[in-house]
Parts: structure tokens; C-alpha cells; sequence
């Protein structure tokens, strides 16, 4: 029997890559194929009075759409189906889509659209999420008596308030949709997505189709981190329009600087803690004030909020907690999906001001997390006891001395006494659960098949999609250790939603943990399958294995088995108290991050980065590996070198050139290291991975640039001119 978890096997997809086999979308051209764009409001908030269209263009040689053409429902369906395709009457963000047009020469398409003027009577617009008077979702999670350990006499009460900016995914591959659509054969698109299921079941509601004549095939995807989980949805309706009116395949393909200024983005948020503590360090109660800026329609903002505000309280055991949590709406861009999903935030204004909370009561930051942690046995802020083994001091410990964290945190401070650069070190200790928040799991109620073939190989069937992150390879080593093949015996298959079965969305760390574990069982079933029918042996080779499969196929005809997400029997979530079990497990990290700030430039360098985490078992662990790396790069540019700046509601640095991104150069070393404690409902003993790398850099430099400095920075980006502001208020 071959073992194929716990190695780092090839990618499935690699060489196809490599050698410029693999067609993204962009590399399809049909016969007679249009390219679409998109004509946008360019005012915040206001009415459409109007749509004229230059009279020196021949409009004949076009395909136009408004919102009058839309077939069925003008509204993306999600959450709330509140943003329509095509606004129609008002405007509720600066790159509202309110015409289309298609040509078969993309610079003519180009040309036209600026032809096309939008009259529009504005209306007032709100920018601050904390001048908004609209909320899209609240949640309130609740622990014993906060009211009265704050008013404790003897407790040392710390506030804090801490604000996160915006963040562009900034994926490599921009969104793009290629659709064909008629009355009689349906609607299908090709393209850039994560989330096959979420744009067939759009689809279906804006053309009044049944979903049996909806269809939607993946494309390579250059890259999504979330940004391609939701907003596919939009590109593929519009593409789809422009199709069925003109007759013709229409393609649309978004410039680098559209996708920045028109795509969703990560939501900034506003987070205030009052903090109860005894003198010698325990933690008494947990008042926490979580809001986050939903933009102009409500998208995801639930679900991000929910998951914010669930790891507001941290790894830690407190008696009394109460977390309040905000999604408000303003007049920009909607925001929605990016990696960790709301627990960024929350994790950053906590970790920054744990270390505010220690240095209050003397203790140094990794005493006081000590004394605190969360153990085995413990209850969470939203009621769920910890029943796993959970060791967060055994993980700062590693983390620690790996980092040379003590010996540097003493020689730094006498070293901080000369010269203009400042070395600092710190640290954030966190955990993120895997898969959906509560129930919702439950509610997905997602599917995978496996499937033995006459030819001797075995396909995945199964709606996740490879976005760069390795699902094709883990599918394969999970079906191969299971079946005792190779993984050069798997295909999986491209998520089509005419043939595989909708297993959820690839998005919240729940692709390797749940749908791997339905591959896991439906991989197992097959074997079963062969077993009871005596084509194979208790004990088997990988020969004997394959011609089962075609013994079994000639004699029966399909050998297939699907597997259905069934909840742990010892999970209880309450929705409408938002009390119980949130997340079947939780990954835990410890992270360390090095920097030097020069107080010339007013620049911070983040010089070494340690990152321990216990994720159960690992599948692979080059790419395990790589999601932490490529998480913690992520990080470390949302804290200190990405900042969007907006102007009455639009992006203004929405080109590559003036939106700071780290690049390879401006990166540490990433040290990744994993504790492995497997995990029973998962498959081999995996959890989770992808989110959790994206928590707990930001909190981590941001302390250590504490540390280096001696001021308190509260607010994400830190950029030069915000540090020196701090540092040097008059200068500025």
C-alpha cells in the first residue's frame, strides 16, 4: 500500500503551467467572438436621469445592454440580494455598471464606451463607516457579566481603539468571463472564479432560467484570495447579457486598473476594547466594539462580520466577554471576500493591544499571554469548549526560541540608544477555525464523487477549484492514500457544474479539511465497492487495484461513489443566540516578526519572520508551506505597505505603480515550521490552512515596531508619513 499524505507530491497542474499548456481565459478566442465593457457611474451617490450616446459614433455596429434587456431578476444573487447588474435608477458607489456594450474589436469596444455619458442628479454620499446611519447585519456574542467586572474597583481597566484600511487581492490574473446565451440552449460561461455554484445559481435568477440550462466551467485561475468568490457572479451576468442579445460569444476581460478600482476589497474596520485585568495579569472581561465598512451593497459583509467577530476574544480564557459587531454601509465599492475574512481585523486590534494590556499591569507580552491562554477544557467567548488538544504555550514557546526572541528583545533595547535605525521584535499569538461559521456547513450540504474507470484511472469529481493553492494535488494524494494508488493515478476533474457535484465554495479554509474528507469517504467507497463485489483483496497492489476497477466497470457498468458532509456528532450551534459550537476546529499559531525602522526615512523594514502553527496533519508540505509563506507576504503588506486611498468614494491608486505592494526584495526570510496533532473529521488528520498566515503577521510587526520605537501605533497601513506623525507630531 502506498503512503501519499505527509509528501510533498509534484503538482498535478505544474507542467501543464509550466509549458504554457493551461488555457486561462484569456487564451480562448471563439470563431466571432465580441468583447464586452462596461460603462460605470463616476459620482458617488445620486439618480440616473439619463443616458446619452455621442452622436459621431455608429451605435449600429454594437451590441448594447441596460438594465431594460435583463431577462429575469436585476439583482446578484448571494446573501442579500440587494446590488443589481445594471443600475436602472440610482447609484450607490462611484463604479456603479450601468451600460454594456460589445464589439468584435476590443479597441473599438474600448473607444465607445467613452462615448456614453450618464446624466445623474447626486445625491449626499457617506465615505465613514462611523457616519453611517445604515447597518447591513449586526451580532452580539455574549459571556458572563462584562458591565460588572469592568466595574470592579480592583481591576485595571485598558482601552484601546484600532482601525484597519482596505486591501486589494491583487491576484495575478485580472477577472475575466467568456458566455454564449440563447433562449433555446441556455446560458454558459468560462472563466476566472472560485465559486462555480455561487455564479450558476446567479445565472439562473437573472436570465429566469432553470438551472438546468445554466452552465459554468472554470478556467485556469490566475489567483482569487477571495476576490474572485463573489464578483465572478457580476462579470459572468454581463458578459452573459451582451451574449444572449448579440447572438455571439462575448468575452470581457477586465485591465489591471478596472479590476483594482471596480472589485471588491478587503473591509476596513474599526475595533474598540475595554479590557478588565487583575494586578497580577488575569484576564476579568472583554468588552469589544468590532464595526467594518461594507461599501455600498451588502455582498458578504455578514459573513465576514460573523467570523470577525468570533475571534474578537482571541486564544484566551475569559470569564466575562461581550463582542459587539457592526457591518455599516457606505457610498463606496462593495467589499466583500478576502483571505481570513474578517478575522484579520479583529485578530489585529486584540494582539495590539494584548501587548497595551501586559505592559499595563508590568508583565512582560509573552507572561501575560501565559497566564491566560486558552486551554483544553476551556469555553470560547461564544460558548464552544475546547475539546481538542490545544497547546498555545508549548507553540509561543517554539516560536520564541527560534526567533531569539528574549536574548534579541534585551540587546535591542540597549542597542535603541544610538543612531537612526530601531530594532524591534514582537509577536501575536491567534487561532482561525476551519470551514463554515456554525451551521453552515450543514446548510451547503456538499457533495463529492470519486469514480473508477475502465482505463485504470480515478476521478474527483467535486466543485472546488485550483486557484494556486494546490486543491488538484491534495484531492489526489487524499484519493491515493485512501485507495493505495498513485497520485499520478487521479484525474481531477475541471469544476463544470454539468458534471461534478456542487461541494461548496472554495473559500474558508474548508476545501483540504471538509470536501478532501468527502473525497476521503467517496474514494473509500469505491474500494468498498470492489471489496464486497471480490475484485479485490484485503491486501492489494496497485496493479491488482486498477484492474479491479476495470473488472468491476465491465461487469457492472459505472463504479462511482458520492459522499455527503454530515456534521461531527458533537457539534450544537444555535443561530439565532449565535451561541455554541462555531467551527468544528480551530488552527493555532504563534508568529514572530523582526523589524528595524529607520527614523530618517521613517521606513519599517521587517528583517526575519518565524511562523509556528499547529494545522493537524499536513498533507503537503511544500504547499502547506507555501500558503504560509505566501499569507505572511500578504501581511506583511496590509500592515505596512498597501494603502488604498480613496477620493469621494473611488480608488485613486488603482494601478500597480502607485499601489505599494511588497515585492520578493522587500520580504524577509518566512521560517515556517508545523506542530502536527491530527485532527479525526479530517481527512488524514488535516485542518484548515489558508486563512490563518493572513492573522497574525500585521499584529506581529506591529508590536515589534512597539517595541522598537516606544510609540503605540493603532492604525493599518503603517506607512512612513503615519509613523512619523506619531513619532514627530510637530513636523507634520
Amino acid at each position: 500500500m502506498s503512503t501519499q499524505i505527509g509528501h510533498s507530491a509534484r503538482r498535478k497542474e505544474g507542467r501543464a503551467k509550466v509549458t504554457g499548456q493551461a488555457l486561462y481565459v484569456d487564451d480562448v478566442t471563439p470563431v466571432g467572438v465580441l468583447h464586452g465593457v462596461t460603462v460605470r457611474s463616476t459620482v458617488p451617490h445620486g439618480r440616473i436621469t439619463g443616458i446619452r450616446f455621442d452622436p459621431s459614433i455608429d451605435w449600429s455596429e454594437f451590441t448594447i445592454v441596460t438594465a431594460a434587456d435583463i431577462p429575469g431578476v436585476n439583482r446578484v444573487t448571494l446573501i442579500v440580494d440587494d446590488q443589481p447588474y445594471l443600475a436602472s435608477d440610482e447609484i450607490r458607489h462611484p463604479e456603479e455598471p450601468i451600460v454594456l456594450i460589445a464589439h468584435a474589436d476590443r479597441a473599438r469596444a474600448e473607444q465607445a464606451r467613452r462615448g456614453v455619458t450618464i446624466d445623474v442628479e447626486p445625491l449626499p454620499a457617506v465615505f465613514d463607516m462611523n457616519a453611517s446611519q445604515q447597518v447591513f447585519k449586526r451580532y452580539e456574542v455574549r459571556k458572563g457579566d462584562v458591565d460588572a467586572a469592568l466595574a470592579d474597583p480592583a481591576a485595571v481597566v485598558v482601552e484601546g481603539e484600532y482601525e484597519t484600511g482596505a486591501q486589494e487581492q491583487l491576484y495575478i490574473e485580472p477577472n475575466g468571463m467568456l458566455a454564449v446565451a440563447d433562449a433555446k440552449h441556455g446560458v454558459t460561461v468560462w472563466g476566472s472564479m472560485q465559486c462555480p455554484y455561487y455564479i450558476h445559481a446567479a445565472l439562473a435568477a437573472l436570465f429566469g432560467l432553470p438551472v438546468s440550462k445554466i452552465r459554468v466551467v472554470q478556467m485556469e485561475t490566475g489567483g482569487g484570495f477571495g476576490g474572485k468568490e463573489e464578483y465572478p457572479s457580476i462579470i459572468a451576468g454581463h458578459a452573459a447579457l451582451l451574449a444572449w442579445k448579440a447572438g455571439r460569444p462575448v468575452k470581457m476581460m477586465y485591465g489591471r486598473t478596472e479590476d483594482m478600482a471596480c472589485t471588491t476589497k478587503r473591509h476596513p474596520s474599526r475595533t474598540r476594547h475595554r479590557t478588565a485585568v487583575t494586578r497580577d495579569g488575569r484576564l476579568l472581561a472583554m468588552d469589544i466594539d468590532f464595526a467594518i465598512d461594507g461599501g455600498a451593497y451588502c455582498t458578504l459583509s455578514p459573513v465576514v462580520l460573523s467570523r470577525g467577530t468570533i475571534h474578537a476574544a482571541g486564544p484566551y480564557a475569559c470569564p466575562n466577554v461581550r463582542v459587539r459587531g457592526r457591518a455599516m454601509a457606505t457610498n463606496v465599492p462593495p467589499n466583500g471576500a478576502f483571505r481570513g475574512f474578517g478575522a484579520p481585523q479583529s485578530i489585529f486590534a486584540l494582539e495590539r493591544h494584548m501587548d497595551r494590556v501586559a505592559g499595563a499591569v508590568g508583565l512582560a507580552p509573552d507572561e501575560f499571554r501565559r497566564r491566560n491562554f486558552i486551554r483544553t477544557g476551556d469555553t470560547l467567548a461564544v460558548g464552544q469548549t475546547i475539546k481538542e488538544p490545544v497547546n498555545m504555550q508549548a507553540l509561543l514557546d517554539r516560536a520564541l526560541t527560534l526567533a531569539g526572541y528574549r536574548e534579541k528583545r534585551e540587546r535591542f533595547q540597549r542597542e535603541n540608544q544610538r543612531g537612526p535605525l530601531r530594532k524591534g521584535i514582537g509577536f501575536a499569538t491567534f487561532m482561525h477555525g476551519a470551514g463554515f461559521t456554525g451551521s453552515g456547513e450543514v446548510h451547503l450540504a456538499s457533495l463529492a464523487t470519486v469514480e473508477g474507470t475502465i482505463d485504470g484511472v480515478v476521478r474527483v469529481l467535486a466543485s472546488s477549484t485550483e486557484i494556486g493553492q494546490g486543491t488538484n494535488t491534495i484531492f489526489s494524494q487524499i484519493a491515493a492514500e485512501t485507495l493505495g494508488i498513485e497520485c499520478d493515478d487521479i484525474e481531477v476533474v475541471r469544476p463544470d457544474t454539468a458534471e461534478v457535484p456542487n461541494s461548496g465554495p472554495t473559500v474558508a479554509s474548508r476545501t483540504c479539511m471538509v470536501v478532501g474528507k468527502l473525497v476521503e469517504s467517496a474514494a473509500a467507497g469505491i474500494k468498498h465497492a470492489l471489496l464486497d463485489a471480490g475484485y479485490l483483496r484485503a491486501v492489494y497492489s496497485r496493479a491488482e487495484f486498477l484492474a479491479g476497477c476495470r473488472r468491476y466497470v465491465e461487469s457492472f457498468g459505472p463504479l462511482r461513489a458520492t459522499s455527503q458532509y454530515e456534521p461531527p456528532a458533537d457539534l450544537a450551534w444555535d443561530d439565532e443566540k449565535y451561541f455554541g459550537d462555531a467551527y468544528g476546529t480551530y488552527a493555532w499559531a504563534a508568529y514572530v516578526a523582526e523589524v528595524t525602522v529607520d527614523l530618517t526615512t521613517w521606513e519599517t523594514r521587517v528583517d526575519d519572520f518565524v511562523a509556528v502553527q499547529e494545522v493537524g496533519r499536513v498533507i503537503n508540505p511544500i504547499l502547506a508551506t507555501g500558503q504560509i509563506e505566501g499569507g505572511v507576504a500578504q501581511g506583511i503588506g496590509w500592515a505596512i505597505y498597501e494603502d488604498v486611498v480613496w477620493r469621494e468614494g473611488r480608488m485613486a491608486n488603482a494601478q500597480m505603480t502607485n499601489y505599494i505592494m511588497p515585492s520578493s526584495m522587500d520580504l524577509p526570510p518566512i521560517r515556517v515550521y508545523f506542530e502536527e496533532v491530527p485532527y479525526p473529521n479530517g481527512p488524514g488528520g488535516a485542518k484548515g490552512i489558508g486563512e490563518l498566515p493572513i492573522d497574525g503577521a500585521a499584529p506581529a510587526i506591529f508590536n515589534a515596531v512597539a517595541h522598537a520605537t516606544g510609540v503605540q501605533p493603532t492604525r493599518l497601513p503603517l506607512t512612513p508619513e503615519r509613523l512619523m506623525a506619531l513619532m514627530e507630531p510637530a513636523r507634520v
